[in-house]
C-alpha cells in the first residue's frame, strides 16, 4: 500500500525529499553525475533519465535551473576527467585479475571497438550511450589518448549531453499539462528511463557466446587500436 500511495502521491513524496535535503539535494544529484561518469564500476547509476528529470523539476519549480544545470555540467566533465587518469594509472591492473560482474572486460572491448570505428569523437557519442558512457574515458585513459584532445571531446561532450537532457526536462517540465499532472509525468519518464536497459541485459542473456568472446580482449589489444587512430600521447 505504501508503494502505491508513493505512485499516486509522487508530487507530495517529492517536494518532501527537496524540502528534507534542502540545498543538500543539489550535492546529492551533483555526486550521482559525478560517479556515473568518473568511476568506471558504477554503469548502473543513472545519466540520461537523471538529467532529465532534474530538468523537470526545474521547469516544476522544485530546482533552480541554473545552478543545478551548472553543477551537473562540471560533475560530467570532472568525472570524465578522473575516469581518464583512473584508467592511465590502474587501466593495466585490469587484466591482471578475473573477469567480474563489478569490472566486465566485455565493457572494455565493446568501447575500445567504438573508438576503433570512431576516433576521439567516442568521448562524445559515449556520453548518450549508456555502460559505454562510464567505460570511454577509462579506455582513453588506458590507451594514453593525448590529454589535450581528450579534453575538447570531453568538455564538448559534456555540454552537449547536460545541455540537451537537462533543457530537454525544463520545458517538458514547464508546459500546463505537466505541470497539472506532474507525479504522472515524472514516473512514466523513470519507466522509460528503464527500458533501454531491460533491452541491453536481454540482449546480454541472449548473446552469451559472443560476450565470452569478447572478453578475450587484452591491454596491448587498447593500446594497439590508440596508437594506429593516432590518439596517443
Amino acid at each position: 500500500m505504501e508503494i502505491f500511495d508513493l505512485l499516486l502521491h509522487f508530487e507530495e513524496h517529492l517536494e518532501n525529499i527537496v524540502t528534507h535535503f534542502g540545498p543538500y539535494i543539489y550535492a546529492i544529484l551533483f555526486f550521482i553525475i559525478f560517479a556515473e561518469t568518473g568511476f568506471v564500476v558504477t554503469p548502473f547509476l543513472p545519466g540520461d533519465s537523471l538529467l532529465f528529470v532534474v530538468g523537470t523539476l526545474a521547469g516544476g519549480g522544485y530546482l533552480n535551473i541554473w545552478i543545478i544545470y551548472f553543477l551537473l555540467l562540471i560533475a560530467a566533465i570532472a568525472g570524465n576527467t578522473l575516469n581518464y587518469w583512473l584508467g592511465h594509472h590502474i587501466g593495466h591492473r585490469v587484466f591482471a585479475k578475473k573477469n567480474s560482474k563489478i569490472f566486465n572486460k566485455a565493457h572494455l572491448e565493446k568501447t575500445r571497438e567504438f573508438f576503433e570505428k570512431h576516433g576521439g569523437k567516442t568521448i562524445i557519442l559515449s556520453r548518450f550511450l549508456p555502460v559505454v558512457r562510464s567505460f570511454a574515458p577509462f579506455v582513453a585513459g588506458m590507451g594514453s589518448m593525448n590529454y589535450k584532445s581528450f579534453q575538447l571531446y570531453n568538455i564538448a561532450g559534456g555540454f552537449l549531453w547536460v545541455t540537451s537532457l537537462t533543457f530537454a526536462g525544463y520545458f517538458f517540465g514547464g508546459l500546463e499539462i505537466v505541470k497539472n499532472n506532474f507525479e504522472y509525468a515524472v514516473i512514466l519518464i523513470i519507466v522509460l528511463s528503464l527500458i533501454p536497459a531491460i533491452i541491453e541485459y536481454l540482449k546480454h542473456l541472449n548473446a552469451p557466446k559472443k560476450a565470452k568472446s569478447v572478453e578475450e580482449a587484452t591491454y596491448s589489444d587498447i593500446q594497439k587500436t590508440f596508437k594506429e587512430e593516432h590518439l596517443k600521447e
